[in-house]
């Protein structure tokens, strides 16, 4: 795990409503020994609580942002896959909203909701709208009390639309 990681975990902790499972498994298949594609190991998938929903959380801070678009696009591929193995293996109830929650650099916001808007499905409408958080939104020392709402850290960044801070 590396600091970016930590620093995201405690952060996603300090809302008492979110339950947090680290370098959680994802299995599209379901068996002992998953096949190369078949799964991810996801830096964290949270429940939420207050919405309900479910969260697959990711956190880059590489240049470009290649790796976490590479996994947002074969996501895209397997989306009702995924939300079936969450169901399957990790309980989540059906019906339960799910979407991938990122936390990335403020300057690579943009470039990111330009590539995430070109993940359509076979009618053009985008596959899922992933939450965004930028990294330097959840520094401690940007917070003032240890009951924080996400949606409002991120709500002056103007490059970031609204459905995807939400």
């Amino acid at each position: 795990m590396d600091y970016y990681q930590g620093a995201v975990l405690d952060y996603l902790r300090m809302d008492r409503t979110i339950f947090v499972n680290p370098e959680c498994c994802i299995q599209l298949k379901q068996g002992k020994m998953p096949g190369k594609g078949e799964h991810w190991f996801c830096d964290a998938v949270v429940i939420d609580l207050s919405v309900p929903s479910v969260f697959l959380c990711e956190v880059s801070y590489a240049a470009g942002l290649g790796t976490l678009v590479h996994r947002l696009k074969a996501w895209s591929q397997h989306w009702n896959e995924v939300k079936y193995a969450l169901q399957r293996d990790c309980m989540v109830p059906e019906g339960w909203a799910v979407r991938p929650w990122l936390f990335v650099p403020e300057n690579a916001v943009e470039k990111l909701v330009a590539k995430v808007n070109q993940m359509t499905d076979e009618n053009g409408s985008p596959v899922f709208r992933p939450r965004i958080t930028t990294l330097e939104s959840i520094q401690p020392w940007q917070r003032t009390s240890w009951v924080h709402r996400d949606c409002d850290t991120d709500k002056s960044k103007t490059n970031i639309p609204k459905d995807m801070w939400v």
